[in-house]
């Protein structure tokens, strides 16, 4: 069935009209019918089945069946801290991210990022980032959409504490330490990976990183782009401590 986000109060309801997004969405993209079914979630857990009731121009009014209690958020908690990237690399990442279960994307103005965003362009590009990782998790079936902070900038971030529990993480070409030397010390709470823009982190930074708590760790012996980084970065952590290992449940 269809997925739609639909941040509106579903418990203990019977029937709703579809937000304007999703209702356009479902009569002139999908073009649904009366009578077909679909699934709404309101981002904080477990889904609802619908069934479409009538649609009459732009509203479309769903009758809400029963609500299931299904998840498939990764067991480990994981923060991507990603440098700014031009054009449409940003929404790739954040996509694929979302894919790949990612709990939290904090995206970060640093010395080398190619992109200069004013504070009202910077506000609008949130809320594009936002919809893009709403999107994923429609197309992907979670039911809990990440959180995607505002736009900051790295040095002014890396100022707040981090918890106890965290464990941080950022890819520099030719650290020390690996994913796969530092695997046997399993993470107690999350994940923060930093990842910098297309020229790297500036020096500055990796030390004000370093001072923070992040580990500089490398994958590889090769240069990886910004956009495959973080993925790659992600894919490895999911292998190591997540969902991607036999015999892990979802929570």
């Amino acid at each position: 069935m269809n997925r739609f986000y639909c941040p509106l109060p579903l418990e203990n309801t019977s029937q709703l009209a579809l937000p304007e997004a999703a209702a356009r969405h479902a009569s002139r993209v999908l073009r649904l019918r009366e009578g077909d079914d679909l699934i709404l979630f309101d981002g904080h857990g477990g889904e609802y089945v619908a069934r479409i009731a009538r649609i009459e121009r732009a509203q479309v009014v769903v009758n809400v069946l029963e609500w299931r209690d299904a998840e498939c958020e990764a067991p480990i908690r994981v923060s991507l801290v990603q440098g700014l990237q031009a054009g449409e690399k940003m929404d790739m990442t954040i996509q694929k991210a979302v894919e790949l279960g990612v709990s939290r994307i904090v995206p970060v103005k640093s010395q080398r990022s190619v992109v200069r965003l004013e504070r009202e362009r910077s506000a609008r590009r949130v809320e594009h980032w936002r919809a893009v990782a709403i999107a994923a998790c429609e197309q992907c079936g979670r039911n809990r959409v990440p959180e995607v902070d505002a736009l900051m900038d790295l040095v002014q971030w890396l100022d707040k504490p981090g918890g106890e529990e965290i464990m941080r993480l950022m890819l520099v070409p030719g650290s020390e330490h690996t994913l796969d030397s530092i695997a046997p010390v399993a993470p107690r709470g999350q994940i923060e990976l930093l990842i910098g823009p297309e020229g790297g982190l500036a020096m500055e930074e990796l030390k004000k990183a370093e001072q923070a708590g992040f580990l500089p760790i490398r994958l590889g012996p090769r240069i990886l782009r910004t956009e495959t980084a973080g993925l790659a970065a992600l894919a490895a952590i999911q292998g190591l401590w997540g969902d991607f290992r036999e015999g892990l449940h979802h929570v």
